[in-house]
């Protein structure tokens, strides 16, 4: 059974930083990306970031170059999301979903392969 299991999200002040994780169990990584999307109220889901376990390369929406880091621990099964410089425009639900390679640079959810995360909810707000 395949499980993604992210943890982290929460409350943070304008300029903090909160560091979400994403655990997959039941299937390999090979050949494979995790990326984050997110949601907030409202809006459509975006793609975040992703991070490629072929080659490492790492992907990021514009809106948050240089403040997110996407980072993988293959020991570990688990894909980090370090969010530094947090905005209140940060604020939506998070999930980390797995996907094939070629969707990792669209930043997009590759319709016939996915698995997703539940979701966790990150707040920016003073």
């Amino acid at each position: 059974q395949v499980q993604l299991v992210d943890s982290g999200g929460g409350l943070a002040q304008p300029g903090g930083s909160l560091r979400l994780s994403c655990t997959v169990s039941g299937f390999t990584l090979e050949g494979l990306g995790i990326g984050w999307f997110r949601q907030a109220p409202g809006k459509d889901r975006e793609g975040v970031s992703c991070n490629n376990e072929g080659d490492g390369t790492t992907y990021y929406t514009d809106s948050v170059k240089g403040r997110f880091t996407i980072s993988r621990d293959n020991a570990k099964r688990t894909v980090y999301l370090q969010m530094n410089s947090l905005k209140p425009e940060d604020t939506a639900v998070y999930y980390c979903v797995m996907i094939r390679e070629i969707f990792c640079e669209a930043l997009q959810v590759d319709e016939f392969f996915n698995y997703w995360s539940q979701w966790t909810q990150v707040t920016v707000s003073a």
